[in-house]
Protein backbone atom coordinates (compact mmCIF):
# COMPACT_ATOMS: atom_id res chain seq x y z
CA UNK A 1 0.00 0.00 0.00
CA UNK A 2 1.26 3.46 -0.94
CA UNK A 3 0.66 6.63 1.09
CA UNK A 4 0.05 9.87 -0.76
CA UNK A 5 -0.07 13.59 -0.01
CA UNK A 6 -1.85 15.35 -2.87
CA UNK A 7 -2.48 19.09 -2.95
CA UNK A 8 -5.72 20.36 -4.46
CA UNK A 9 -8.02 17.34 -4.31
CA UNK A 10 -11.16 19.45 -4.64
CA UNK A 11 -11.47 18.53 -8.31
CA UNK A 12 -9.65 18.01 -11.56
CA UNK A 13 -6.60 15.83 -12.00
CA UNK A 14 -5.79 15.93 -8.28
CA UNK A 15 -9.18 14.48 -7.39
CA UNK A 16 -8.99 11.89 -10.16
CA UNK A 17 -5.55 10.76 -8.99
CA UNK A 18 -6.68 10.59 -5.36
CA UNK A 19 -9.72 8.51 -6.30
CA UNK A 20 -7.63 6.15 -8.43
CA UNK A 21 -5.15 5.63 -5.59
CA UNK A 22 -7.91 5.02 -3.07
CA UNK A 23 -9.66 2.58 -5.41
CA UNK A 24 -6.64 0.30 -5.36
CA UNK A 25 -6.30 0.38 -1.58
CA UNK A 26 -3.82 3.21 -1.03
CA UNK A 27 -4.05 5.88 1.65
CA UNK A 28 -4.43 9.50 0.54
CA UNK A 29 -4.11 12.73 2.48
CA UNK A 30 -5.48 15.52 0.31
CA UNK A 31 -5.33 19.25 0.85
CA UNK A 32 -8.33 21.46 0.26
CA UNK A 33 -9.27 25.06 0.84
CA UNK A 34 -12.56 23.97 2.42
CA UNK A 35 -12.94 23.41 6.15
CA UNK A 36 -13.88 19.78 5.51
CA UNK A 37 -14.49 17.48 2.56
CA UNK A 38 -16.75 14.70 3.92
CA UNK A 39 -17.49 13.42 0.41
CA UNK A 40 -13.80 12.75 -0.16
CA UNK A 41 -13.32 11.08 3.20
CA UNK A 42 -16.39 8.92 2.55
CA UNK A 43 -14.71 7.43 -0.52
CA UNK A 44 -12.53 5.28 1.76
CA UNK A 45 -13.12 5.80 5.49
CA UNK A 46 -9.87 5.52 7.36
CA UNK A 47 -7.79 5.84 4.20
CA UNK A 48 -9.05 9.13 2.73
CA UNK A 49 -8.11 12.17 4.79
CA UNK A 50 -8.83 15.80 3.87
CA UNK A 51 -6.85 18.60 5.45
CA UNK A 52 -7.75 22.27 5.16
CA UNK A 53 -4.50 24.01 4.25
CA UNK A 54 -3.53 27.53 3.23
CA UNK A 55 -0.82 26.72 0.71
CA UNK A 56 0.34 30.33 0.72
CA UNK A 57 1.20 30.13 4.43
CA UNK A 58 4.36 28.25 5.44
CA UNK A 59 3.15 27.48 8.96
CA UNK A 60 -0.11 26.03 7.64
CA UNK A 61 1.78 23.86 5.15
CA UNK A 62 4.24 22.64 7.79
CA UNK A 63 1.41 21.74 10.17
CA UNK A 64 -0.40 19.83 7.40
CA UNK A 65 2.71 17.87 6.43
CA UNK A 66 3.39 16.98 10.06
CA UNK A 67 -0.22 15.86 10.44
CA UNK A 68 -0.07 13.81 7.21
CA UNK A 69 3.05 12.05 8.48
CA UNK A 70 1.31 11.33 11.77
CA UNK A 71 -1.84 9.98 10.12
CA UNK A 72 -0.08 7.71 7.64
CA UNK A 73 3.13 6.80 9.42
CA UNK A 74 5.07 8.23 6.49
CA UNK A 75 4.26 9.77 3.11
CA UNK A 76 5.59 7.80 0.13
CA UNK A 77 4.50 10.18 -2.62
CA UNK A 78 3.97 13.93 -2.65
CA UNK A 79 1.95 15.31 -5.55
CA UNK A 80 2.23 19.07 -6.06
CA UNK A 81 -1.00 19.50 -7.99
CA UNK A 82 -2.78 22.63 -6.71
CA UNK A 83 -2.64 25.63 -9.00
CA UNK A 84 -4.58 27.82 -11.38
CA UNK A 85 -4.26 29.50 -14.76
CA UNK A 86 -3.83 33.18 -15.60
CA UNK A 87 -4.49 34.48 -19.09
CA UNK A 88 -3.39 37.82 -20.46
CA UNK A 89 -0.71 39.48 -22.55
CA UNK A 90 2.46 40.23 -20.61
CA UNK A 91 1.64 43.94 -20.66
CA UNK A 92 -1.87 43.26 -19.32
CA UNK A 93 -0.91 41.14 -16.31
CA UNK A 94 -0.31 43.28 -13.23
CA UNK A 95 2.58 42.64 -10.87
CA UNK A 96 0.03 41.84 -8.14
CA UNK A 97 -1.70 39.25 -10.35
CA UNK A 98 1.65 37.70 -11.24
CA UNK A 99 2.76 37.53 -7.60
CA UNK A 100 -0.52 35.87 -6.54
CA UNK A 101 -0.14 33.29 -9.32
CA UNK A 102 3.44 32.43 -8.41
CA UNK A 103 2.55 32.20 -4.72
CA UNK A 104 0.24 29.28 -5.52
CA UNK A 105 1.83 27.71 -8.60
CA UNK A 106 5.48 27.96 -7.54
CA UNK A 107 6.00 28.94 -3.91
CA UNK A 108 3.30 26.61 -2.54
CA UNK A 109 5.05 23.54 -4.00
CA UNK A 110 8.34 24.85 -2.59
CA UNK A 111 6.71 25.11 0.84
CA UNK A 112 5.50 21.52 0.54
CA UNK A 113 8.95 20.33 -0.50
CA UNK A 114 10.70 22.13 2.33
CA UNK A 115 8.26 20.62 4.84
CA UNK A 116 8.26 17.03 3.55
CA UNK A 117 11.77 16.45 2.25
CA UNK A 118 13.29 16.17 5.76
CA UNK A 119 11.00 13.17 6.41
CA UNK A 120 11.85 11.58 3.07
CA UNK A 121 15.56 12.15 3.59
CA UNK A 122 15.40 10.51 7.00
CA UNK A 123 13.73 7.44 5.46
CA UNK A 124 15.96 7.51 2.36
CA UNK A 125 12.84 6.97 0.30
CA UNK A 126 10.08 8.93 -1.42
CA UNK A 127 8.74 10.19 -4.72
CA UNK A 128 7.94 13.81 -5.58
CA UNK A 129 5.45 14.38 -8.40
CA UNK A 130 5.03 17.88 -9.84
CA UNK A 131 2.00 18.56 -12.03
CA UNK A 132 3.36 21.13 -14.47
CA UNK A 133 1.94 21.77 -17.95
CA UNK A 134 2.85 21.51 -21.60
CA UNK A 135 2.87 25.33 -21.33
CA UNK A 136 6.01 24.85 -19.25
CA UNK A 137 7.68 23.48 -22.39
CA UNK A 138 5.94 25.21 -25.29
CA UNK A 139 5.04 28.87 -24.70
CA UNK A 140 2.14 30.52 -26.48
CA UNK A 141 0.97 34.13 -26.58
CA UNK A 142 -1.41 35.13 -23.82
CA UNK A 143 -0.18 32.56 -21.29
CA UNK A 144 3.26 33.92 -20.40
CA UNK A 145 2.92 34.22 -16.62
CA UNK A 146 1.15 30.89 -16.21
CA UNK A 147 3.70 29.23 -18.47
CA UNK A 148 6.53 30.89 -16.58
CA UNK A 149 5.29 29.39 -13.30
CA UNK A 150 5.29 25.97 -14.95
CA UNK A 151 8.71 26.53 -16.58
CA UNK A 152 9.98 27.24 -13.09
CA UNK A 153 8.48 24.02 -11.70
CA UNK A 154 10.00 22.05 -14.56
CA UNK A 155 13.44 23.41 -13.64
CA UNK A 156 12.90 22.78 -9.93
CA UNK A 157 11.78 19.21 -10.57
CA UNK A 158 14.71 18.43 -12.84
CA UNK A 159 17.23 19.95 -10.44
CA UNK A 160 15.61 18.34 -7.40
CA UNK A 161 15.92 14.95 -9.09
CA UNK A 162 19.70 15.41 -9.22
CA UNK A 163 19.92 16.64 -5.62
CA UNK A 164 17.90 13.87 -3.96
CA UNK A 165 18.84 10.88 -6.12
CA UNK A 166 21.67 9.89 -3.72
CA UNK A 167 19.01 9.61 -1.00
CA UNK A 168 16.84 7.24 -3.06
CA UNK A 169 14.17 9.92 -3.62
CA UNK A 170 12.65 10.08 -7.10
CA UNK A 171 11.08 12.97 -8.98
CA UNK A 172 8.59 12.98 -11.84
CA UNK A 173 7.34 16.07 -13.67
CA UNK A 174 3.93 15.46 -15.25
CA UNK A 175 3.06 17.85 -18.09
CA UNK A 176 -0.59 17.52 -19.13
CA UNK A 177 -2.18 19.02 -22.19
CA UNK A 178 -5.88 19.87 -22.20
CA UNK A 179 -8.01 17.80 -19.80
CA UNK A 180 -11.67 18.15 -18.80
CA UNK A 181 -10.80 19.21 -15.29
CA UNK A 182 -12.50 22.60 -14.95
CA UNK A 183 -9.12 24.31 -15.42
CA UNK A 184 -10.48 26.51 -18.21
CA UNK A 185 -13.51 27.45 -16.09
CA UNK A 186 -13.18 27.82 -12.32
CA UNK A 187 -9.42 27.27 -12.48
CA UNK A 188 -8.74 30.12 -14.90
CA UNK A 189 -8.31 33.82 -14.17
CA UNK A 190 -8.24 36.59 -16.78
CA UNK A 191 -6.01 39.63 -16.35
CA UNK A 192 -8.02 42.66 -15.29
CA UNK A 193 -6.41 44.91 -17.89
CA UNK A 194 -7.74 44.57 -21.44
CA UNK A 195 -5.68 46.19 -24.21
CA UNK A 196 -7.39 46.21 -27.60
CA UNK A 197 -4.14 45.95 -29.57
CA UNK A 198 -3.80 42.34 -28.39
CA UNK A 199 -7.22 41.25 -29.65
CA UNK A 200 -5.87 39.51 -32.75
CA UNK A 201 -2.85 38.06 -30.93
CA UNK A 202 -2.53 37.26 -27.24
CA UNK A 203 -6.30 37.30 -26.69
CA UNK A 204 -6.59 34.13 -28.79
CA UNK A 205 -5.52 32.16 -25.72
CA UNK A 206 -8.46 33.54 -23.77
CA UNK A 207 -10.93 32.63 -26.50
CA UNK A 208 -9.37 29.24 -27.13
CA UNK A 209 -9.41 28.14 -23.50
CA UNK A 210 -12.80 29.52 -22.46
CA UNK A 211 -14.64 28.40 -25.60
CA UNK A 212 -13.03 24.97 -25.40
CA UNK A 213 -13.85 24.46 -21.72
CA UNK A 214 -15.49 21.07 -21.24
CA UNK A 215 -14.49 19.93 -24.72
CA UNK A 216 -10.86 19.05 -24.01
CA UNK A 217 -9.66 15.69 -25.33
CA UNK A 218 -8.04 14.54 -22.09
CA UNK A 219 -9.96 12.30 -19.66
CA UNK A 220 -8.86 12.98 -16.04
CA UNK A 221 -9.55 9.39 -14.97
CA UNK A 222 -7.37 8.01 -17.76
CA UNK A 223 -4.75 10.63 -16.99
CA UNK A 224 -4.70 9.49 -13.37
CA UNK A 225 -4.36 5.86 -14.46
CA UNK A 226 -1.42 6.81 -16.68
CA UNK A 227 0.29 8.58 -13.77
CA UNK A 228 -0.13 5.52 -11.56
CA UNK A 229 1.38 3.30 -14.26
CA UNK A 230 4.37 5.61 -14.67
CA UNK A 231 5.03 6.00 -10.93
CA UNK A 232 4.75 2.25 -10.32
CA UNK A 233 7.37 1.47 -12.99
CA UNK A 234 10.72 0.07 -11.91
CA UNK A 235 12.32 3.20 -13.40
CA UNK A 236 9.74 6.01 -13.27
CA UNK A 237 10.21 8.80 -15.83
CA UNK A 238 11.50 12.24 -14.96
CA UNK A 239 9.27 13.64 -17.71
CA UNK A 240 5.74 12.40 -18.39
CA UNK A 241 3.63 14.15 -21.02
CA UNK A 242 -0.10 13.48 -20.91
CA UNK A 243 -2.18 13.77 -24.07
CA UNK A 244 -1.62 13.97 -27.80
CA UNK A 245 -1.57 17.76 -27.66
CA UNK A 246 1.12 17.77 -24.98
CA UNK A 247 3.32 15.50 -27.09
CA UNK A 248 2.65 17.55 -30.21
CA UNK A 249 3.37 21.02 -28.83
CA UNK A 250 6.34 20.01 -26.69
CA UNK A 251 7.80 18.01 -29.58
CA UNK A 252 7.45 20.95 -31.96
CA UNK A 253 9.12 23.28 -29.46
CA UNK A 254 12.04 20.92 -28.87
CA UNK A 255 12.51 20.54 -32.63
CA UNK A 256 12.45 24.34 -33.08
CA UNK A 257 15.08 24.86 -30.36
CA UNK A 258 17.27 22.19 -31.95
CA UNK A 259 16.97 23.89 -35.34
CA UNK A 260 17.94 27.25 -33.82
CA UNK A 261 20.97 25.71 -32.13
CA UNK A 262 22.16 24.11 -35.36
CA UNK A 263 21.51 27.22 -37.47
CA UNK A 264 23.52 29.46 -35.15
CA UNK A 265 26.11 26.92 -33.98
CA UNK A 266 29.04 28.63 -35.72
CA UNK A 267 28.24 31.97 -34.12
CA UNK A 268 27.76 30.35 -30.72
CA UNK A 269 31.20 28.72 -30.98
CA UNK A 270 32.85 31.93 -32.19
CA UNK A 271 32.85 33.39 -28.67
CA UNK A 272 35.78 31.33 -27.34
CA UNK A 273 39.21 32.86 -26.62
CA UNK A 274 41.68 32.43 -29.47
CA UNK A 275 44.82 30.45 -28.55
CA UNK A 276 47.74 32.75 -27.68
Amino acid sequence: MTTWLITGIGGGLGRALAEAALARGDTVVGTTRKARDPQFEALAPGRAHALCVDLTDEASVKAAVDRAEEITGGIDRLVNNAGYGLIGAIEEVSIEEAKALFDVNLFAPLRMLRALLPYMRARRAGHVVNITSVSGHAPWAGTALYGASKYAMECIGQTLAQEVAPMNIRVTNVAPGGFRTGFAAAGLKIAEADIADYEDGAHFARRSLTEGAGKEKGDPARGAAAILTALDAAEPPLHLFLGEDALHYAGDQLAFVGEQMRAWEALSLSTAFEPA
